[in-house]
């Protein structure tokens, strides 16, 4: 058994016998109560004595028992006697034959305290006469209690402080135990959430719970280890690219301008030089998603003007080619009001250009392109709309709960690898802002991203 194991076994054990600790003091308390209240009770022995004195009638000095009170002594197995004012047995009923049929005051006295020669007794006065009704020795036990009556308050005050400290004992018991349970298990609460969040995790490896601890530092510089793994791989991959790819894309520019080579070798170097920058921009949005993801992308913050930020992209989107088949407007909510935030222009503008592409992408028949900036109370809105094919709920859906979202390309042999979107996403919650997927009426897709115009 590990250190882990025995740790929650103690703690289990631990309540248990708290609980059962409870449970006796309640128990002892239920009893001693049953205990006052059957003494209260001892005089009768739970003998109905005085319906038992009804079944007796006196005529002329003599004394008759009927059936009943006859049965009622022999299913007790008790004996009765009456004794007059002098003590003289005057009617007795299978009283035992060692027992005198006169007595004195004293012995009166005596035996009212509830015994008689070893029998425990009741007694029950008549007129002019005491009836005793006797039961076997050993069957009852009869208590005499005398208190003062100014240390009844102090008893039962006594009691009630006694059920409060059991009650108070056990909160404290289990508080404290829920505490050192608490104190044991945050750290490794901790550790998870960091290593949720992709933070690195460190926790003593010392105490009862060493174990977990230990494992969670693993799994932690494991995690750690592979992100820098990937990380590395990727700036390695976009370095060592880069250097190919440029050639690449030299020489097929320069093929593709060459007039005098044959039509055919020049549209194929098109092609070349087109799936080149697709490359190029494929590895570049790799490398930017891996330092936005790691936080290893500098921030640079400024005050920026969110309409010229806007029209900035919508240019740069124009300038690398748009085709006809696409119709890009910008329009600001509110003409003539100036609109400022404070963020990284390139990272924003990137956002915007994205965002203006995924339109193109995803429609590759043609649409319409909308992008408009406005503000809302201390925030600036951009929204990037098409008129487009849209998408399903189940993807519009996942798309606002933060889920990775496939491919909507509808072309055969072709995909898309969703880092526009991720971009978009991370350069959101960079600036501490929300990102918004709509259907566009009648059809197409709203993207509209709120940002604070302060961001801290």
């Amino acid at each position: 058994m590990n250190k882990s194991e025995r740790f929650f076994r103690r703690y289990i054990f631990s309540t248990v016998r708290i609980i059962l600790l409870f449970l006796f003091l309640n128990i002892l308390l239920a009893l001693s109560f049953v205990a006052i209240s059957y003494l209260g009770n001892v005089k009768s022995s739970k003998f109905p004595i005085e319906d038992f004195s009804g079944h007796i009638t006196e005529n002329g000095g003599r004394f008759n028992a009927d059936e009943q009170a006859e049965e009622m002594l022999n299913s007790a197995g008790a004996w009765a006697m009456i004794l007059d004012e002098n003590g003289r047995t005057v009617w007795e009923m299978n009283m035992p034959e060692e027992l005198p049929h006169r007595y004195s005051t004293t012995d009166v006295a005596m035996f009212s305290r509830w015994y008689l020669d070893g029998y425990p007794v009741n007694i029950w006065s008549r007129q002019d006469s005491l009836l005793v009704v006797g039961f076997p020795r050993g069957e009852i036990t009869n208590y005499y209690i005398s208190v003062r009556a100014w240390y009844v308050r102090p008893i039962a005050f006594g009691f009630f402080a006694a059920v409060c400290m059991n009650v108070l004992l056990v909160l404290y018991l289990f508080i404290r135990n829920a505490r050192q349970v608490k104190k044991a298990m945050e750290p490794i609460l901790n550790g998870i959430r960091c290593l949720s969040a992709g933070k690195p995790v460190h926790l003593e490896e010392t105490g009862e719970l060493a174990e977990i601890n230990a494992g969670l530092n693993k799994a932690g510089d494991y995690l750690l280890k592979k992100d820098n793994t990937r990380a590395e791989w990727i700036r390695g991959i976009s370095h060592d690219i880069r250097t190919p790819l440029s050639m690449i894309l030299g020489y097929a520019s320069e093929i593709e301008e060459t007039s005098s080579l044959p039509e055919d070798v020049r549209r194929q170097a098109g092609i070349i030089r087109r799936q080149s920058e697709k490359l190029k921009n494929l590895v570049a949005d790799l490398n930017l998603t891996t330092k936005l993801e790691y936080s290893m992308q500098p921030v640079q913050k400024q005050t920026l003007d969110a309409v010229e930020l806007a029209r900035q992209a919508v240019s740069e989107v124009l300038n690398d080619g748009l085709p006809d088949k696409y119709e890009l407007e910008l329009s600001e909510a509110d003409p003539g009001k100036a609109v400022s935030i404070t963020g990284d222009q390139a990272l924003l503008s990137r956002m915007l250009c994205n965002l203006i592409r995924n339109c193109a992408v995803h429609n590759p028949g043609g649409c319409r392109i909308q992008v408009s900036v406005g503000s809302r109370d201390t925030a600036c809105t951009f929204s990037v709309a098409d008129n487009g094919y849209g998408i399903s709920e189940p993807r519009l859906t996942a798309l606002n709960s933060d889920k990775d979202i496939g491919s909507t390309q509808k072309q055969a042999g072709e995909t898309e690898h969703g880092l526009g979107l991720k971009i978009a996403r991370q350069i959101v919650k960079v600036h501490q802002g929300k990102i918004r997927f709509s259907n566009t009426v009648p059809h197409g897709l709203t993207v509209e991203i709120i940002v604070p115009v302060e961001t801290y």
